[in-house]
């Protein structure tokens, strides 16, 4: 059996981790960092983009860079709250209601494929990492996610080639990553990521892990932080200089990476500048931006936000039956929980001081990495037991929702209800299964839609009709409708409502299976234009030093493979490359040689006029 890794797909960055030894290991993205940035860029001609490579390019190609696409998973364009919309790509509605994204030449992705890009540069990281096919996952989201969002996220799996074994929530990862399993304990797990905030307890005893209870808001993130610190700083440069940023298709990006710097240097300095050269012009010439950010103005300004938190921290801790005095621990869990005036919130909600011993960006996959251990049975002595998100239920006459599994239900689980019919001689009953905390059918989330057909005539409210919700411990939901008086019955798995269809899938996952080759040519191409830089490097190196050693010969042929290999480098050519860096590599080794046997020709040179240097001292 292969392996399974642990990804934790986030909203800025996203991170990947693998299980050995009974140790979650984080694999290396490649490029440097062990996080990846969650960036999908589309070049002018026609490359594809991500990661680090294509965060750097997006100041000056913002209309075609993605950024925060989680935010989007699973969500209808008119559910989408104002802060969303703070990016550099237009998000519109699909004609299913579904919110996607459109680049500059018009055409448009959604979440899910723009999920999927990400995931395929993380499963072939891995699997160069491990020198083995990965196919096998277990994914993390959002606690708060709802079953639509969850399925969402496993389509992007899904279609990237990754087979999801199990769907995670990032609290109960975070947990297991931190707690050992023979220790006994209370843990409350803060997660506040990029675009989604978190907060679960749990309670940890001989390797049972269980969840007591979790909510959350899946509209608040470290990216609203950003958005309330660019609106100042255009409106400041406005005030000043009479000049609107967001009229300039490249300047609003450049504020925003900006502020994204000063909010993360302000977690560890009182004040930070930015400093953007030549952001505008005017009659006068170019217009500078220069401010100075004190870590007292950024807190004034996203006072609100962390402040909504806390009622959140005290609702988990009663809906888990406990006090702040219960809990042993509080764990921070994503890169906004650095930022001080959150981590001073937590200890007054909590009447305690969280731990900083875990890496907030590493701690959720590291956790998912542990629970594929768990699934794929190379651990026997973990047990998870997570709870339900959301409420579950059913649409009842009036548009009102009738509640069957309520939110922090232990899973596995099965509920049922009984209800009657509305009418004389019903013999059809519609169900419309429904999620969310709301008392009306409109307010909540529809997952699914089925009809028990063949009840029995009867005056209303005659029949019964027993509505059974049961959920595994995957998380996924069956739905069973019987009439009790003939027993005829109808299941249903669902499978949420809203997103992608079987066949968009199956679709997405051969457009996917075309695009593999290229996306490994184009890591491929990145990788042999590194090697041939440094390469270039040590050739132009010994070009100037050593032009008054090497005969006339050797240091043209040295020239002549030095701009074979520049010209195929800067045409792209994989091909090219790889021969002009043989030949440059030959041609140095010769080079090198040459240049050692002068040297140890200098060298007798020069201890034989020592020698009879010494001889004729000695005559003397």
């Amino acid at each position: 059996m292969g392996c399974t890794i642990g990804i934790d797909l986030g909203t800025t960055n996203s991170c990947m981790s693998i299980s050995e030894g009974g140790n979650a290991i984080v694999i290396q993205t490649g490029e440097g960092p062990r996080v990846m940035p969650s960036v999908v860029a589309f070049t002018p001609a026609g490359d594809r983009l991500v990661g680090i490579v294509a965060k750097r390019q997006a100041i000056t190609n913002p209309k075609e860079t993605i950024t925060s696409v989680k935010r989007l998973m699973g969500r209808k364009y008119d559910e989408l709250s104002e802060g969303i919309f703070n990016v550099s790509y237009d998000i519109v509605p699909n004609d299913k209601g579904d919110a996607v994204v459109r680049i500059g030449d018009g055409r448009t992705f959604t979440p899910q494929e723009i999920s999927s890009m990400i995931l395929q540069k993380m499963k072939y990281r891995a699997e160069e990492y491990l020198g083995e096919e990965v196919t096998d996952v277990v994914v993390t989201v959002p606690a708060h996610f709802n079953e639509v969002q969850r399925k969402a996220t496993k389509d992007a799996c899904t279609i990237a080639g990754l087979n999801v074994k199990r769907v995670l929530n990032e609290p109960t990862a975070a947990a297991l990553a931190f707690t050992d399993a023979v220790e006994r304990r209370k843990i409350a797990v803060f997660d506040f990521g990029g675009g989604t905030f978190d907060i679960s307890v749990l309670q940890v005893v001989n390797g049972i892990f269980e969840v007591k209870a979790t909510t959350g808001n899946t509209q608040l993130g470290g990216d609203d932080f950003d958005a309330l610190l660019v609106e100042w700083i255009m409106k400041e440069f406005q005030r000043d200089n009479g000049i609107d940023l967001r009229d300039d298709p490249v300047a609003p990006q450049r504020v925003r990476e900006a502020a994204e710097r000063a909010k993360c240097e302000l977690s560890a300095s009182l004040e930070t500048s930015i400093n953007l050269p030549f952001i505008a012009s005017s009659d006068q010439g170019p217009v500078h931006l220069e401010m100075v950010i004190t870590r007292s103005l950024f807190e004034g300004l996203i006072k609100d936000l962390i402040e909504s938190t806390r009622p959140l921290c005290e609702q988990v801790l009663k809906d888990a039956g406990l006090t702040h005095e219960d809990l042993e621990t509080v764990v921070l869990v994503g890169g906004s929980t650095r930022i001080p005036m959150l981590r001073t919130l937590v200890e007054e909600a909590f009447h305690q001081e969280p731990v900083h011993s875990v890496n907030p960006d590493e701690v959720v996959a590291m956790g998912a990495a542990i629970a594929g251990s768990v699934v794929s049975g190379q651990r026997k002595d973990l047990v998870l037991l997570d709870v339900t998100s959301l409420t579950l239920g059913v649409e009842t006459l009036g548009g009102v929702m009738a509640p069957i599994i309520v939110k922090n239900s232990p899973l596995p689980i099965k509920r049922s209800k009984m209800f009657t019919t509305a009418v004389d001689n019903q013999q059809v009953v519609g169900i419309h299964v429904l999620q969310g905390e709301r008392e009306l059918t409109e307010d909540n989330r529809s997952l699914a839609r089925f009809e028990l057909v063949g009840i029995r005539p009867a005056p209303r409210g005659v029949p019964r009709i027993e509505v059974a919700f049961s959920i595994d411990a995957n998380g996924i939901l069956f739905v069973n409708a019987k009439d009790a008086v003939t027993g005829k019955h109808q299941e249903l798995k669902v499978n949420p409502s809203g997103g992608l269809s079987d066949d968009d899938v199956r679709e997405l996952i051969r457009d996917a299976r075309q695009y593999k080759d290229a996306d490994r040519d184009r890591i491929k191409l990145i990788e042999e234009r590194n090697v041939a830089d440094q390469l270039i490097y040590e050739a132009s190196k010994l070009l100037n030093t050593s032009r008054d050693k090497l005969d006339g010969d050797s240091l043209l042929e040295l020239k002549s493979a030095l701009d074979e290999l520049r010209t195929a480098r800067d045409n792209s050519d994989l091909t090219s490359i790889e021969r002009a860096k043989k030949d440059l590599t030959m041609v140095l080794h010769t080079a090198r040689n040459i240049l050692n046997m002068l040297d140890t020709l200098d060298e007798k040179d020069d201890s034989g006029d020592i020698e009879s240097l010494s001889q004729k001292e000695g005559m003397d």
